[in-house]
């Protein structure tokens, strides 16, 4: 054989090992995230969303609770930087708008870390021990699944004062169930695998099974149920404070500011426009992302 054919020979075998390799599950489900465009173009969108919020009222000319006198409750426009308008007391809208998106994200991002947290631990326990401690626990889902959650907020309200920890941990309280649930169905599945049985004859400590076996294996679950768990707490975040039970003034987000712009509706339409708009637009894009997520970890679509 010339070295011209071994040369061949050898482009040929790394070609065809190359394609026996084939990809990874976390890469493919990457590849097929970013053919979805929806969910791509969602992505962009909730980024760019964050990022006017994280550091746009940091080059805007006014502050969230600064008063203008000279622009009390005008529309948008170019007139001293009030390109959405200012409310009655003559505070800029759009900074408004933007601390109240910081303020709905970051609520909506720490009740979803400690809820997912609170779940998957609750669940996957539940769930790998069974007998008894598994009935108990989630009995105890159950009973508060039955408790109203804006009762128990007006009584942390009432007691507690409204205050931005108070929201966060009401919000945490009352949305790990869902999670627990899910965690606990896929951990009855797992429980039963080969390399949990061998876990399991070599001595692993139970605690050990649950948090360097079974949950990493629920991560696929996790990831897409977490991102359907951000809009439904954004989403009660603003029911809250809709209600008079989120941040106190003068702070505030994106429901302090629809319920400000329902009571001037009529003669200042603009007031609830644009952080309506906001919000939809958040939840919207987190939903989509969701989906995409969903559609790309499914092992029935690979």
């Amino acid at each position: 054989m010339t070295k011209k054919n071994a040369a061949l020979v050898e482009v040929l075998q790394t070609s065809v090992e190359a394609q026996i390799a084939g990809r990874s599950l976390w890469k493919d489900a990457r590849i097929r995230f970013f053919r979805n465009k929806a969910a791509v173009i969602s992505l962009v969108v909730l980024t760019l969303v964050a990022l006017a919020c994280a550091f746009g009222p940091m080059v805007l000319p006014h502050s969230y609770e600064d008063t203008d006198w000279n622009a009390m409750g005008i529309g948008p426009s170019f007139h001293d930087w009030h390109l959405f308008g200012t409310d009655e007391l003559g505070r800029d809208l759009l900074v408004r708008t933007l601390i109240g998106g910081r303020i709905s994200l970051v609520i909506g991002l720490l009740a979803t870390i400690a809820s997912v947290s609170v779940g998957i631990v609750w669940g996957a326990t539940a769930g790998f021990i069974g007998g008894k401690v598994d009935s108990v626990m989630m009995r105890v889902v159950d009973m508060l699944y039955a408790i109203p959650y804006l009762l128990i907020a007006i009584l942390m309200v009432t007691i507690f004062g409204r205050n931005f920890s108070l929201v966060v941990l009401t919000i945490s309280i009352f949305s790990w169930m869902d999670m627990a649930r899910v965690v606990r169905g896929q951990t009855l599945s797992i429980k039963s695998k080969e390399f949990i049985e061998a876990a399991r004859a070599i001595g692993v400590p139970t605690w050990r099974i649950i948090f360097q076996h079974v949950v990493p294996n629920l991560l696929g679950i996790v990831v897409i149920y977490t991102t359907v768990t951000v809009p439904g707490v954004i989403l009660t975040e603003s029911v809250l404070s809709f209600l008079g039970l989120g941040v106190q003034e003068p702070m505030t987000s994106w429901g302090v500011l629809i319920e400000d712009g329902t009571n001037v509706m009529a003669a200042t339409p603009w007031m609830i426009l644009f952080p309506g708009a906001a919000l939809s637009i958040t939840l919207y894009c987190a939903n989509y992302i969701g989906d995409g997520l969903r559609d790309a970890l499914d092992p029935k679509d690979r």
